[in-house]
Parts: structure tokens; sequence; C-alpha cells
């Protein structure tokens, strides 16, 4: 990629935009609770907990399958759903049929996954519920440059970053309650989703796209939603790498956290839930301090790259003591440590990325393409995971290999956002 100046933005300038209300920030923050809780609960939890207990000889392998098709529907559902949004010209407005409908899909992919009984079917319905959930996520990340002007950017990406840790910790607590029941352990979540979509679409001021301000959308354009011309638009072509990398990092742990705690420390697929329940709590409270500071400071000093770069850097030493560890206490020490690493990483990087947008009108296209940074490693991070568990190890279990990789590629991320030369 070429480092060409692009459009320079700076944060720290105050917009002459009212400040946003505060019932729609909070409408906005329980919408991305809601929409990650109904699909990370099975990203960290539940999906494996089931793997587990359909194909228990070859459960590595069969999650990969399962969570690595799901992601990649994601990678491509993610801004081509953005890409409709940003033309649909509803009487509803833009977002709204897309932030409820893209719930009611997911919610109907999962409950196929929590009546299957077999592999083949547990990948279809988590297909359905990538493409539906989204949607909804493509939609919601664009309310962020729809709705919030440049100064509360920081303060709410920090807001909307949290809810991500706090939706696994919620359902690493649902998992744990209800492991008994496989149908209430996927929808109690996504009927908590849809409630808190209503709530946002009943409270959000949208309006339609301009008839005929886009062009018409055909198979060359269906294509051109997922390319970002990095010598036209440098800036957010490195933000997106950089985003793909860290993000690989964070993957590695949140993919495979549970088979860590049932390989190396004991734990059954009857417990594992209540220790992912205790490791969750942990990195909870280190994320929402992370965030609170990150968020906040770089709103303050209107500066971005400094955070990116020190959170990327907490989180490869995180997952280096995770490497290592062998015993609980330890682990849980890490997970704390990985914890405020996310935290501030979550806060600043989105706000990062809504201020070097190529295209405003575009935004809801354009942060889908950033969120294949997101979605990509849930599909690589399985992929990968099984080969390279199986490096030097008898018991297909080599868990430090697979973590000492993802701090590496975490720190080679955190380096490349210095890459951005329209932000601080």
């Amino acid at each position: 990629m070429t480092t060409v100046e692009s459009r320079p933005t700076t944060p720290s300038v105050l917009s002459d935009r009212p400040n946003a209300p505060t019932k729609l920030i909070v409408a906005m923050a329980l919408a991305m609770l809601g929409a990650y809780l109904t699909i990370l609960t099975p990203v960290i939890v539940s999906m494996s907990v089931r793997v587990a207990q359909i194909a228990p000889d070859d459960k590595s392998a069969a999650l990969g399958t399962v969570l690595s098709v799901g992601a990649v529907l994601a990678l491509i559902g993610n801004p081509f759903f953005g890409a409709m949004s940003d033309r649909t010209t509803s009487r509803l407005g833009r977002r709204r049929p897309w932030l409820l409908g893209g719930m009611l899909v997911g919610s109907a992919g999962l409950l196929i996954v929590s009546l299957g009984t077999d592999i083949p079917t547990l990948t279809a319905g988590w297909a359905l519920a990538q493409l539906g959930i989204n949607a909804t996520l493509a939609t919601l990340t664009a309310l962020l440059p729809d709705q919030i002007p440049p100064q509360q950017r920081g303060k709410v990406s920090g807001i909307l970053g949290l809810m991500t840790s706090v939706a696994i910790l919620a359902g690493s607590a649902l998992a744990a309650a209800l492991s008994g029941n496989a149908l209430l352990m996927f929808m109690v979540p996504a009927v908590i989703g849809i409630a808190t979509v209503v709530l946002l679409v009943t409270v959000l001021k949208d309006r339609p796209a301009e008839k005929g301000h886009f062009a018409p959308y055909g198979f060359k354009e269906f294509l051109a939603t997922f390319y970002i011309n990095p010598k036209r638009y440098p800036d957010f072509a490195w933000n997106i790498l950089s985003r793909f990398l860290i993000w690989t990092g964070l993957a590695a742990v949140t993919t495979y956290e549970s088979y860590l705690l049932i390989d190396r420390f004991g734990y059954t697929t009857d417990n594992v839930a209540t220790g992912v329940l205790a490791a969750t709590l942990i990195t909870t409270v280190g994320l929402v301090a992370g965030s609170s500071f990150g968020g906040t400071l770089s709103d303050r000093t209107g500066r971005r790259k400094p955070f990116v770069l020190g959170a990327g850097l907490v989180v490869a030493a995180s997952l280096v003591i995770i490497a290592f560890a062998h015993s609980f206490p330890l682990f849980l020490v890490a997970a704390g440590l990985f914890g405020v690493g996310e935290g501030v990483y979550l806060a600043v990087d989105l706000a990062l990325a809504t201020d070097v947008l190529p295209d405003p009108d575009d935004a809801a296209k354009d942060m889908g393409v950033l969120n294949i940074a997101n979605a990509l490693p849930q599909s690589l991070v399985p992929i990968l995971a099984a080969p390279i568990l199986a490096i030097g190890s008898s018991d297909n279990a080599n868990y430090s290999l697979l973590f000492l990789l993802g701090a590496v590629v975490a720190v080679a991320g955190s380096l490349l956002v210095q890459m951005v030369r329209g932000a601080r």
C-alpha cells in the first residue's frame, strides 16, 4: 500500500453539529449489546459446547468448520448489507429495516442451530445467523458517523466497544445458567437482541436515502462493495489492515478459550461455561477500565494512534502470558490484562476509522468493509488453528504456539496503525 496523504481529518477540531441526545446513545449501546449478545454467546461458549456434545472426538476440526463457514458469509454479508442500507429509500428510513430485519433472520438461524443434531445442520443455521446479525451490525456501526458528531465519537465509540465485552460476560453467564437446555442457551440471547433493536428503532430519527443519489446496484457494484482503493484512501486501507491483524490476535483467545480450559485446566463440557464466566468477569473489569480511560482521554487529547499502539502491545503481552500459563489463577491474570488492552483498542479504533471514512454518504458500506477485518479472523483462525494446535503435540493441543502467533500479529497490527496520516 502507498502512504499517499489522504484528506486529513482532525478529531480534535470541534464540529458545529450539536451533541447527540443521551437517549439515542443509550439505545445504540443497548442494541449493540443485544446484537453482540446474540452472535458472540455462541462463538464464546454455546457453539463449542454444542459441537463437543455432537462430535466429541473431532471437536476442534468440527468447530472450525461451523465457525469458518458462518464467518465467510459474515464477511460477505456485512459490506453488502451496509451498501443496501445506504441505498434504502423506504419511508421507514434507510437504517431501520435492516436493523430489525437482520435480527429476526439471525434469530431464525439460531433456532435451527439450537434444534440441530448434526454438524451440517449446525453449519447451515449458523450461516443464516451470521448473515442476519451482520446485516444488523453493519447498520448499527454506520450510526456512529450518521448520528454522532466528531466531538463525541471517542466517548460513544468507547461505550459501543464496551458493549462487546459486556455481551461476552452476559452471554457467558446465560450459557452457564442455561447449559442444560440447548434451545434456551441459543434463543434467550436472541430474544434479548430483538428487544434491544426494537427499542433503538423506536428512538432513531432515520431518513430514507435520496432517490437517484446512488448508481444502480448490480454485480459490478456488488464486487466493488468489498474494495477500498488504497491509493485514493490510504488511511482507511491501513486502518483495515491494522484492524484485521489485531482482531486475529483477539480471536485466538475468544475462539479457543473453552477448549483451552478443557484441555489444559481440566474442565469438561458440563462445567466449562463456569470457567469461561470467571475469566470473562476478570476480562470485563479490565475492559471497563481500559475503555473508560482510552475513549475519554482520546477525545480530550484529539489523538487516536498512540492508544491503538499501546492497546495492541498490551494484548500481545497478555497472549504471551496465556501461552505459557499452566495454572488457572495465572490465566485469570492474563485475562485481566487482555481486557485492558481490548478495552482501550475498542474505545479508540472505531473512532479513528470514522475520522478517515472515504465517503460519509457511503458510511454503512465503508464501515461494512471495515468490519471484514473483524469477521475474517473468525473464519481464518478456526481454519488455521487445527494444524497449528497439532504441531509438535501428540494430543493436538499446542495452545502455546497458537497464542504466541496471536501475539505476533497483534503487535504487527498495532504498529501498522501508525501509517494512518489523517489522524493523530
